[in-house]
């Protein structure tokens, strides 16, 4: 177990931990797992006055799951009822990835939920795709199995959302099916839970962007909060799969931080070729044991690729460390 406090070098870029047991007594959240009595609570709340915000998450919660909350309570200045999701989205893995290992501990999660004092409600569905007849899938560690060979058969679930750009390169080059499984869940989510406003952890910042202009497009009427990075004590970005990765493995994914801050430091000092930038980065890593997805400097907004920096961008990094795909990324922006 690793002490975890915001990393230093990254702490104008990270989010800062929180001490809920300074801030609220201990409250169990509504545990609700039906769709219709999580919209109709959603409603309750709303008839109330409150403003309803949602944290979605896959599960397996650390502190930087825990920010993300802290983001929701203070969206509004008025009282806040907070949701989280708890929910491995089978459609976001593709059969190759890592599903049916996907860490799961629903008690603990509880657990620390209850310890913030202001989560209202879980929402724990068993399951939100339509099955074909005959079809219907068994749980596997909390979550269902993908669904590509009922799509195939043409009787269950098959309208996806896509944002058709912003989802190609960076993760979606890798991953073809993740951002198409991400939108049409979370689309999911926001028709059920029907909130105002939606915290996204900025680590995956391809997905943020994703959702960000999704909700545009489709005019969800919906405020989507992006929450900075939460870093462990040495700078290693929070993920539920570090848990996966052996003492020397997670050693040496510290190198993903640290070129971070290298290419940071190195851009607000003038060195800003992005090519230059890119390659010192590979190295660093393959150097260090990862085996590199990708590194991709692009405008934060738009995430086009860019050649030189001059504006504001952000930084990504995919990387795996034995059988662990980890991701990071940092923002630059040299006109401040």
């Amino acid at each position: 177990m690793h002490a975890v406090s915001p990393c230093p070098l990254l702490s104008d870029s990270s989010s800062p931990l929180i001490d809920w047991t300074t801030m609220a007594a201990p409250r169990e959240p509504e545990v609700i797992r039906d769709k219709a009595a999580m919209r109709a609570w959603s409603r309750r709340r709303r008839a109330e006055g409150k403003t309803v915000a949602v944290v979605p998450t896959m599960g397996y919660l650390h502190q930087g799951h825990l920010s993300l909350i802290s983001a929701a309570a203070a969206a509004s200045a008025d009282p806040v009822a907070i949701v989280v999701t708890i929910y491995v989205n089978p459609s976001q893995f593709a059969p190759s990835e890592d599903l049916a290992t996907y860490p799961s501990d629903f008690a603990g999660d509880l657990r620390k939920l209850a310890s913030t004092g202001v989560v209202d409600a879980v929402f724990n569905p068993p399951d939100l795709y339509v099955r074909g007849a005959g079809r219907r899938a068994a749980a596997t560690g909390g979550a269902i199995s993908c669904l590509e060979e009922e799509e195939a058969a043409g009787d269950g679930h098959e309208t996806w959302v896509r944002v058709e750009r912003l989802e190609k390169g960076m993760c979606g080059a890798s991953r073809p099916v993740f951002f198409r499984g991400v939108a049409t869940i979370v689309s999911k989510l926001f028709n059920i839970i029907e909130p105002d406003v939606a915290v996204f952890g900025k680590k995956d910042y391809q997905q943020w962007r994703v959702i960000c202009r999704m909700v545009r497009d489709l005019d969800f009427a919906i405020e989507i909060i992006g929450s900075e990075i939460v870093r462990e004590a040495d700078g290693l970005a929070m993920s539920s799969r570090n848990v996966h990765l052996s003492r020397e493995e997670r050693e040496k994914a510290l190198s993903i931080s640290r070129s971070l801050v290298d290419a940071r430091t190195g851009a607000l000092k003038g060195n800003t070729d992005c090519k230059q930038i890119k390659n010192k980065i590979v190295q660093t890593l393959t150097e260090t044991g990862g085996q590199v997805d990708y590194v991709e400097i692009v405008e934060q907004e738009s995430l086009v690729p860019v050649e030189q920096i001059d504006g504001p961008v952000v930084i990504c990094v995919a990387a795996w460390f034995g059988k662990v795909r980890l991701i990071d990324n940092i923002e630059i922006d040299t006109r401040s």
